[in-house]
């Protein structure tokens, strides 16, 4: 059998397409990368004129970033545990049942995605205040909840919707109730959307910045907060460094959800 022999012409295309698209993908990242050694670096030198472990060493020594960690992370946990206690079973019911305005419950669930964030969160954030919680936790969990609920709803209603309703089916012909068919059918199958679901909201809030900055400053401060106060400050290299520690949660739980979320959840967006 004769091996088939790429043309020149288009190795030169495919190697320059890779070197696209990693310089897109690197390009940003050398910089953050660089900023976070740089100890001096001014214009119009190319690269750092001195580097150093200095700024890193100085945000671990940083009371204020390890406390803004710790609230990101249990604010993500508290959203991503509310988000799913909802979803599960709402997701449920609009893709098993007639609900008679289900594109209304869905579209709902769209319109903070549909629209610019900051008039969404800043509306949002006016409500907060007038119930007295602004720079807040529990405000800060509230407004997370508005971008979260998008994810969580749209996706469970996926996942349960690509799952076979014939063996439910065959389950209640048996004898067994929509609750029992649910919880020892339904729900274990949907396990992996679930997981994926979940990772896919902590991801959310863990790097949501617009609504958190709004209800939340100047009391309720994350990991993006904090490096937006650095980044305003000019204080470049601990905004770099901030940002390459946040990059590093978001890039382990994606490559886990590329575990979990399977091709038949992402086709049934359409029918949903």
């Amino acid at each position: 059998m004769q091996k088939k022999v790429q043309s020149p012409v288009r190795t030169i295309l495919k190697f320059l397409a890779i070197a696209f698209v990693a310089i897109l993908i690197f390009g940003p990242l050398s910089s953050f990368v660089l900023w976070s050694f740089a100890e001096k670096w001014f214009w119009p030198n190319l690269l750092p004129q001195q580097t150093g472990f200095f700024y890193w060493l100085k945000i671990a020594r940083s009371a204020d970033l390890i406390r803004a960690l710790e609230l990101g992370v249990l604010i993500a946990i508290i959203v991503t545990a509310a988000s799913l206690l909802t979803a599960v079973p709402l997701g449920y019911a609009l893709a098993r049942f007639r609900v008679p305005v289900k594109p209304l419950i869905l579209m709902l669930f769209l319109l903070p995605q549909a629209f610019p964030q900051l008039p969404v969160f800043a509306n949002a954030a006016t409500i907060l205040y007038r119930f007295d919680l602004g720079a807040t936790v529990p405000g800060v969990t509230l407004i997370h909840m508005v971008g979260a609920l998008v994810f969580a709803v749209w996706t469970m209603t996926s996942v349960f919707k690509s799952i076979p309703i014939e063996l439910e089916e065959a389950a209640v012909n048996l004898g067994a109730s929509r609750l029992r068919t649910f919880l020892g059918i339904a729900l274990p199958l949907a396990i992996p959307g679930i997981v994926a679901s979940a990772l896919l909201v902590f991801l959310y809030s863990l790097d949501e910045f617009t609504g958190t900055l709004l209800v939340g400053a100047p009391f309720v401060m994350t990991l993006p907060v904090f490096m937006y106060n650095a980044a305003q400050g000019y204080e470049l290299q601990v905004a770099s460094i901030t940002a390459l520690l946040l990059m590093v949660p978001g890039v382990a739980l994606l490559l886990l959800m590329e575990r979990y979320l399977k091709a038949e959840y992402l086709a049934m967006f359409g029918r949903v």
